[in-house]
């Protein structure tokens, strides 16, 4: 039998409509993930129903609802919605155990499901920090264990170090005895050190049912060590006469004693010149006999450290001396020997009536220049000595004496003087030097 071609197009189009409204009745479901405690919804929806009834049964494959039909006594377990194209119920209060897969049953011949997972997200604990012992001394080891439970799935933990994160750690991760969630544990190891002290380290645990926001322990280490010493001068370059002002800063936990100034090994020389006060110590008019070491000592429960500090002490630049000698290095001559006496007092007496408190803030004067200055004075005198002797040696004396020529022969005086040749006029010169 052969069908015309109105027929058969008939058919094909029947057909069609019901293929297509088979595709329609075919029930949908999405998987629900929610944290422990919370309302879990499920939904299964129905493009095209032809008054067909919708059904939600747990993993048990116990009926929950049939349309609006609440057939399982379970007061968590509500009614959302229920129509021809949907079927939604909730339940609340979740727990751990209704994990599973739930069906979605459209009862048409045959029955059509749709399957929907349950995921139960376990909470991790507030993770807590234990192995801590305070105070905790320098150098010692250090264990430190955050510890936090019932996570599902495992918790990530995290460490960090005034906000820094600190990778080197361990880590472990146990099943709980239900065996559907995890206790997790993670470890820092680390040697104490003085930089430690007051720093907050914290452990941090990110979770998906923490919502972006983890839980955080915290611990404030305390870190004990012995004192860190440096001694700072008020004067970089002390010259005679001036101050000098050394302070002892000293650092440690506990906070160490009052600190200990000593001088080449010794206590201090000259009290009334060296005070202490706390950690301060001031030298006031410096002299050469101050040179030397002088060490700061602190110390603490913990032990003690020191340090030092070498004074050198640097003479006073001074031009007048020098100025006032020159004019009497330059006179060679008797005539000058007056000028050099009198620039000499000059000097002398220009020093001695200096400010007096100008000198309280300088050295006593230089020995050695001093005891050049009388060496040339000295040297000034002798030469001047021995120019004048020689002076009064080229001013020679001279005088006449007359002896009458022929005074040999003659008997007596009288014949003498009148047989004498020439007069007193004629007379020959005799001279006499005297040294």
């Amino acid at each position: 039998m052969r069908l015309k071609p109105g027929a058969l197009l008939r058919f094909y189009s029947l057909c069609g409509i019901l293929v297509q409204g088979s595709q329609g009745q075919f029930p949908l479901t999405q998987n629900v993930t929610v944290v422990e405690g919370g309302t879990a919804n499920l939904t299964c929806r129905v493009d095209q129903n032809d008054n067909t009834s919708l059904q939600w049964s747990n993993p048990a494959q116990q009926t929950l609802y049939f349309d609006d039909k609440k057939a399982l006594r379970d007061n968590r377990i509500e009614l959302v919605r229920a129509s021809w194209h949907e079927l939604s119920i909730s339940v609340s209060d979740v727990s751990l155990s209704d994990e599973g897969q739930y069906t979605c049953s459209l009862f048409t011949m045959p029955v059509k499901t749709s399957k929907a997972f349950l995921t139960v997200l376990g909470v991790p604990e507030k993770p807590q920090i234990t192995g801590f012992t305070s105070p905790v001394m320098e150098g010692e080891r250090m264990q430190l264990t955050c510890k936090t439970s019932g996570s599902k799935p495992a918790a990530d933990i995290r460490w960090f170090k005034n906000d820094k994160e600190v990778k080197d750690v361990k880590y472990l991760k146990e099943e709980d005895a239900n065996r559907k969630t995890f206790t997790v544990s993670s470890t820092l190891d680390f040697l104490a050190d003085r930089s430690d002290d007051g720093a907050v380290v914290s452990c941090r645990v990110d979770h998906e049912s923490l919502n972006s926001t983890p839980q955080i322990a915290m611990q404030v280490l305390e870190i004990h060590y012995t004192p860190l010493v440096k001694i700072i001068s008020s004067n970089s370059w002390p010259e005679e006469g001036q101050s000098i002002i050394l302070t002892c800063e000293s650092k440690g936990k506990p906070v160490p004693e009052p600190v200990l100034w000593t001088k080449d090994g010794g206590e201090l020389p000259d009290p009334e010149r060296m005070v202490v006060n706390g950690r301060v110590l001031s030298i006031s008019f410096l002299n050469k006999t101050d040179n030397g070491t002088y060490r700061c000592e602190a110390k603490n429960p913990i032990g003690r450290n020191s340090t030092e500090y070498v004074l050198i002490v640097h003479d006073v630049f001074n031009t007048l001396l020098p100025t006032t000698v020159i004019p009497s290095l330059t006179t060679a001559t008797v005539t000058t020997t007056v000028a050099l006496t009198t620039s000499t007092s000059t000097s002398a007496t220009a020093i001695s009536t200096r400010d007096p408190n100008a000198l309280a803030g300088q050295t006593g004067p230089d020995h050695a220049l001093i005891g050049g200055i009388v060496a040339v004075v000295v040297f000034v005198t002798l030469c001047s000595i021995i120019l004048l002797g020689r002076y009064l040696a080229r001013h020679k004396g001279t005088y006449l004496t007359n002896e009458a020529k022929g005074a040999e022969d003659a008997p007596d005086a009288d014949t003498a003087i009148i047989n004498a040749e020439g007069s007193q006029v004629n007379a020959e010169e005799k001279k006499e030097y005297f040294i």
